[in-house]
């Protein structure tokens, strides 16, 4: 039996163009157990930017270069039922399953709700989710991730749980001391979401820089460009 890729089998990673799902793709190509044959990304068609991350589509596509993944975007308007959202995303993962696709790698660290919504979606057409960084804790994960080389920025702040200008920030040592107590540092309750320039999971740097931040929907988004 070949020990290639084509052993393995299928799998795509839900991509979020953030920290966690990074370092779950990280996590997955180090254990080798699956052919990570995609990245699997939501998009607000309406903005063209990632939902809620909020960061620009050129910038996913560029970051994904770098990371050697293909791209398999699930377009939603905004706003956006759920009726929309779980039908679309219904469609594209018919399409992962008609590419031979078994299993989709997940990001997510400790809300159980949402892994046993995704379980809940996933097992009726036969696709089994795996999550390499579940249960890690997170303070002690942000600092592996950035001991580890990743270069990430806050792309969207929750207002109810951050000021405004934590957006844009970089993710580093001196954001994680910044964060006021209750605040996890990974922004797993949704305090924040990051988008990754650089890291391990990355064949090389997407070159970003802030742009301005605007309010919206009670969150503040930093606009992160190409640089020049």
């Amino acid at each position: 039996m070949s020990n290639g890729s084509s052993a393995r089998p299928k799998a795509l990673i839900a991509w979020s163009s953030g920290k966690d799902s990074a370092w779950a793709l990280h996590l997955a190509r180090l254990a080798g157990d699956y052919d990570i044959v995609g990245a699997l990304t939501t998009v607000t068609d309406t903005f063209g930017r990632v939902s809620i991350h909020g960061v620009r589509e050129e910038l996913l596509k560029a970051q994904l270069i770098a990371a050697g993944l293909p791209a398999t975007i699930v377009r939603i308007p905004y706003p956006c039922s759920n009726e929309i959202y779980e039908a679309r995303m219904a469609a594209a993962m018919q399409d992962a399953i008609a590419a031979g696709v078994t299993h989709v790698i997940f990001g997510d660290l400790f809300l159980r709700d949402i892994r046993d919504y995704r379980e809940a979606r996933l097992k009726p057409i036969g696709v089994t989710p795996v999550f390499p960084v579940w249960e890690m804790p997170t303070d002690a994960l942000a600092r592996t991730m950035i001991a580890g080389g990743v270069e990430a920025y806050l792309a969207t702040v929750d207002l109810k749980k951050l000021p405004a200008s934590f957006a844009g920030r970089r993710f580093d040592q001196e954001l994680l001391a910044d964060l006021p107590a209750g605040i996890d540092p990974c922004g797993e309750n949704g305090e924040f979401h990051t988008f990754v320039a650089a890291g391990p999971m990355m064949q090389g740097r997407v070159a970003v820089r802030v742009g301005e931040t605007v309010e919206r929907d009670g969150c503040a988004y930093a606009d992160l460009v190409m640089a020049n």
